[in-house]
């Protein structure tokens, strides 16, 4: 057991080795009346911030106060709240060595300096959700969405990834359904195991559909996207062999690297050879298995971990700067608080009440199942300290969670009339400029004040700047971002687009950089996505390992190479099958299963939590039981009910069954009478058959999951004292900063380490 001794620094603890050796160090701060002044300032900013949002409103509200609200409300949840969680249920102890530092095979375990797992995590938790859930969401009003995505990172998703990932990796990095094995039994285990993966393959396959639709035949994105690969290699390689721990040495080289990538792309696109990155949906789907299968299988710290660092520089970088942007510019909200869809459910972007439709449309800016599989498949086998996985955890979701709010705050400065243009289906708009700006005339819109609302836009005609409506003003739109048309572009991601130029070309290059911001955001978003794409992968391929491995255990030893190879192939194969089938048949494969994704995303986080209440509970913390059960107990209700709806709801738009029925009656009574027509009725018929049913298991595995749950904590409050699961102490070796910046003593003891071991990290 390792000996403490005390630091020359006041108020610090440094964690020692019976040789001396340092592995940690406690802190412990004082309150100081500079302190307890900061902190009531960014309490009065942030409360200030709130108010001229939800109760001053006003005619004017300006997008600033979703910047102030969110960051003084993210500052006080990591300072208080999550390390009021970590004292209570995690107890992390840096004498205790993690599974990076016990097992550090090469391949899957690997001690990695926190700023690059950093990295890496965040990019694999942020995927499509936080990007196009908050702009299809802002159809009800800037207000629900926003409440939802700070205070739902708040209480549900910082603490389901924080806990997910502590208690992975107290547990050897086990997967989700293996530590439910361990936890609630064989049968909870079994069920855990089956429903998470099967969600699982849906959510990788509509994200991987999402960056197939993105990179379509667009050799700028597909160059740039694709120079991450070597750059990450050589990044690899780099912090491995030629200059170990120069981490800040070479991020300088990535990111020259990445820009150099990104500027470039757009003169190969433009160049006599930039047809050769003009890919097709097909030929991409194949490339994506490819890289994902080698993502996977390759060491992490070769290329998955070092491209997810690369990648987390353009995230935060773009984010950091369309924040930034906002701030100069200041555009002024134009969605209402609160619009009438929200009551009605009759939503032309998507139907439903907001309640419970609102937070699965949201998805993975407040709480996210996805994440869940990241914190026990690959994070958890890398964490270098018990003391890093709040930063990692909790500080990756509140970055995600401000990701969503950038993505609200683009799309509700947008005119409401674009927006709505934008978003509506074809079948309203007809697909034309002046179908949509008819069909927008007939929702009835208000803006803020009260007054109607039309299509309006502001650009420049002979240099001089002008304000047009109706359909001129969408063709105004399509014209300034170089695109033939921006009607009816469904799905998010081009309204995120649109919105983030509309901003950006204030702050650099003017309406004739319009163009220039509209692709690089959807190259953005496009490399937003990929990464959750490979590192789900290799998540994946741990999952079916840890289950395959209930019956030939040499699956469980990631040495083993044809069983990691193995596992891999079947997932890539899984997702791939589903994403060929979607690309070539426009309602087939992963198309039939897109409208799970948001229920099933959500449904996996209601596993994580029902397992993390069953481990707190086991560990002996009842008092504290609450903190895992609240967002528990939310995510259940608003996943049942949404299921309930998309069951048994009369209303063809939004019950699966209805609309089944409905096209069931048009083909019997002959009303549809072309082949191509019938035979997208019959498609319709069958997806929804599918989609049905599948809604119907996943909320019954559920159901079984949390009643196996119930059973396994009451056997642990009637026998208190359980045997845990977590693997066997064992003393650590390695010293490491807890915090993403090292703090005065984790530098001295930091220059302690390389004056006696001679190991460099910077």
């Amino acid at each position: 057991m390792a000996t403490s001794a005390r630091a020359p620094l006041p108020d610090v603890e440094v964690l020692r080795t019976p040789d001396g050796d340092p592995v940690g160090v406690v802190e412990r701060p004082r309150w100081t009346p500079l302190k307890v002044t900061l902190w009531t300032a960014v309490a009065l900013l942030g409360g200030v911030a709130w108010t001229m949002i939800a109760v001053v409103r006003g005619e004017q509200v300006s997008t600033i106060w979703f910047i102030v609200a969110s960051l003084c409300t993210y500052t006080f949840a990591y300072r208080f709240y999550a390390r009021f969680v970590e004292r209570r249920l995690m107890r992390p102890d840096d004498r205790r060595a993690t599974p990076a530092e016990r097992i550090d095979d090469g391949t899957d375990y690997d001690p990695t300096d926190r700023r690059v797992l950093f990295g890496h995590h965040f990019a694999a938790i942020a995927g499509a959700g936080p990007l196009v859930g908050p702009v299809l969401a802002a159809q009800m009003g800037y207000l629900p969405g926003t409440m939802w995505i700070i205070f739902g990172v708040v209480v549900a998703g910082g603490v389901q990834d924080m806990l997910v990932l502590f208690f992975s990796m107290r547990r050897g990095g086990r997967s989700i359904g293996q530590m439910a094995r361990d936890e609630i039994g064989p049968v909870g285990g079994a069920i855990a195991m089956v429903v998470v993966f099967v969600m699982m393959m849906i959510v990788l396959a509509v994200l991987a559909l999402i960056v197939v639709n993105a990179l379509a035949e667009s050799p700028w994105g597909v160059f740039s996207i694709g120079c991450t690969i070597p750059i990450a290699l050589f990044m690899g390689v780099y912090l491995r062999y030629v200059r170990p721990g120069r981490v800040t040495e070479i991020s300088v080289v990535g990111f020259v690297l990445l820009m150099a990538a990104i500027v470039g792309g757009r003169y190969v696109a433009e160049s006599s050879f930039g047809h050769l990155f003009h890919l097709s949906p097909v030929t991409l789907t194949w490339a994506l298995v490819i890289y994902g299968f080698s993502a996977a299988v390759l060491p992490v710290w070769l290329l998955l971990t070092p491209r997810d660092y690369l990648s987390t520089f353009m995230k935060v970088g773009t984010v950091l700067v369309l924040a930034a942007g906002i701030v100069i510019v200041m555009p002024a909200v134009q969605m209402p608080a609160v619009t009438e869809f929200a009551s009605t459910g009759e939503g032309p972007v998507f139907s439903g009440s907001l309640f419970p439709f609102l937070f699965i449309t949201i998805a993975c800016g407040a709480l996210s199942g996805l994440h869940a599989t990241v914190a026990s498949g690959t994070t958890p086998k890398m964490v270098e300290k018990e003391s890093q996985v709040r930063v990692i955890g909790y500080g990756g979701m509140l970055m995600e969670s401000f990701v969503a709010i950038m993505a609200l705050v683009a799309a509700i400065s947008l005119n409401q009339g674009v927006y709505f243009a934008m978003n509506m289906p074809e079948a309203m708009t007809q697909g034309t400029s002046q179908g949509a700006a008819d069909a927008v005339d007939a929702l009835g819109l208000v803006d803020i004040a009260g007054d109607p609302v039309e299509v309006r836009w502001e650009t420049e005609v002979d240099g001089q700047t002008v304000t047009l409506t109706g359909a001129e003003a969408l063709d105004a739109v399509a014209s300034d971002i170089g695109e033939p048309s921006v009607v009816s572009k469904t799905g998010g991601a081009p309204t995120l687009a649109v919105g983030m130029a509309n901003i950006l070309h204030e702050v650099v290059g003017g309406k004739g950089m319009m163009s220039f911001w509209y692709h690089f955001a959807i190259m953005f978003e496009a490399l937003f996505i990929l990464t959750t794409v490979d590192a789900g992968t290799r998540v994946a391929r741990f999952m079916l390992s840890d289950s395959l491995g209930t019956w030939i255990p040499r699956f469980r030893k990631p040495s083993w190479r044809l069983g990691s190879w193995l596992s891999t192939a079947a997932v890539v194969s899984a997702w791939g099958s589903l994403l060929m089938m979607g690309v070539t048949d426009p309602l087939g494969g992963i198309r039939t299963l897109f409208p799970l994704f948001g229920i099933a995303n959500q449904l996996i986080a209601a596993a994580a939590l029902t397992l993390v209440t069953v481990m707190v509970v086991r560990r002996g913390y009842v008092r504290w039981v609450w903190i895992p059960l609240v967002p528990l107990v939310w995510d259940v209700v608003v996943t049942f009910t949404a299921s309930w709806h998309k069951i048994f709801s009369s209303v063809p738009e939004i019950g699966y069954w209805a609309q089944r029925a409905l096209y069931q009656e048009r083909i019997a009574s002959g009303e549809i009478t072309g082949a191509a027509e019938l035979a997208d009725a019959h498609a319709i018929v069958r997806n929804t058959t599918v989609q049905g049913t599948l809604s119907i298991v996943f909320v019954l595995m559920i159901t079984a999951l949390l009643v196996t749950a119930v059973r396994a904590v009451w056997g642990a409050l009637r026998e208190p004292g359980t045997t845990s699961s977590e693997d066997p102490f064992e003393a650590s070796r390695l010293f490491a900063p807890s915090h993403l910046v090292a703090t005065r003593a984790e530098k001295e003891v930091q220059a302690e380490v390389v004056r006696t071991t001679g190991e460099v990290r910077r």
